[in-house]
């Protein structure tokens, strides 16, 4: 029986998963996945069982696509983010495709890694298969999510004419750089946007945008996938608080944010307390009763008692919305 540390280190520190990345150009947004290249095939999540010293172990891997066949694959021991990794330990290694099937071989030789048809194959030196992990497309609990009775519908597919300025794509969107017309105080809202395909684009270029409560206090929107989970990244409450997993999705998924804002309280014109979220990402809580002391970044609209509109950020990329509504508090 080959040791489970080295088998470890073939399945999570030995991946690197790509194909042929030989059509359209990925240097440009995709926003379509029936158009996105063949590297968008391979990017995603996949899950599966490993031999273990006493038993099998989960394990999950994220791929993130690089552009031109380059991918970047991380492994989680116990499974995906949100489903099964403790939060502990992440690997990550790079690879390129050859001839159009990805392949990676662990640093001591005795272990290769393939993937085709949406499954990873572990395989030793002498041929004999190990593992298959399966690729998996996550769904958020929440997406889909009725507004209750009582809520205001800010897009529900038929209008932007809630939004200043709102833009309906032709296929019935809602595109970055909205403000609200209607103004709020303390609220609950559901959200559900989709980060385009950028592969070749790299940090705060790739599918940026974000939610920002009161025009004040933001939720960063990021094709974060796969990443650290930063303040700056998917999730994060941007400059002040990194979320407790990264539940990023791959890009063109559709992902849900459900936020529980509390709007800072002032007294004579002077703030006693500050504005307070609760941030579900993808049904996952990444932030509970967070303080958020100050305007994020790029904030649209100062602090202060008074209400304020829900702002969607143009950063540049062809971020995409729908389902949006909002009970007041």
């Amino acid at each position: 029986m080959l040791r489970r540390a080295q088998f470890l280190s073939a399945a999570i520190l030995m991946l690197a998963l790509a194909t042929s990345a030989a059509a359209a150009d990925q240097g440009q947004a995709a926003t379509d996945p029936a158009k996105a290249g063949p590297d968008f095939a391979v990017q995603g999540e996949y899950v599966g069982t490993v031999p273990g010293e006493k038993e099998e172990m989960k394990i999950g891997v994220q791929v993130i696509a690089l552009g031109e066949g380059k991918f970047r694959a991380v492994g989680h021991e116990g499974g995906l983010p949100g489903d099964g990794w403790d939060g502990k330990e992440r690997r990550a290694v790079e690879g390129q495709a050859v001839n159009g099937v990805a392949t990676f071989s662990g640093e001591d030789g005795n272990w290769k890694v393939t993937i085709k048809d949406g499954k990873l194959t572990i395989v030793s030196s002498e041929g004999e298969q190990i593992a298959t992990l399966k690729k998996v497309q996550r769904k958020s609990p929440t997406l889909g999510a009725k507004p209750p009775a009582g809520a205001v519908v800010l897009f529900d597919g038929t209008s932007a004419d809630a939004f200043e300025g709102g833009h309906m794509t032709k296929d019935g969107l809602l595109a970055e750089g909205d403000t609200s017309k209607q103004q709020f105080q303390s609220f609950q809202i559901h959200l559900e946007f989709r980060t385009p395909f950028q592969p070749t684009a790299r940090g705060q270029g790739r599918g940026n945008s974000g939610f920002y409560a009161q025009g004040r206090y933001e939720v960063q929107i990021l094709d974060s996938f796969g990443l650290e989970g930063r303040n700056n990244e998917c999730g994060g409450i941007y400059g002040v608080a990194e979320p407790k997993v990264n539940m990023c999705l791959p890009p063109l998924s559709w992902q849900t944010y459900d936020v529980d804002y509390t709007a800072a309280e002032y007294q004579d014109g002077k703030k006693v307390r500050n504005a307070m979220m609760t941030v579900r990402h993808n049904g996952v809580v990444v932030h509970k009763d967070q303080d958020v002391p100050h305007a994020t970044t790029a904030a649209p609209v100062r602090e202060g008692p008074g209400p304020g509109p829900i702002f969607l950020q143009n950063h540049g990329n062809p971020v995409r919305f729908r389902n949006i509504w909002v009970v007041e508090k």
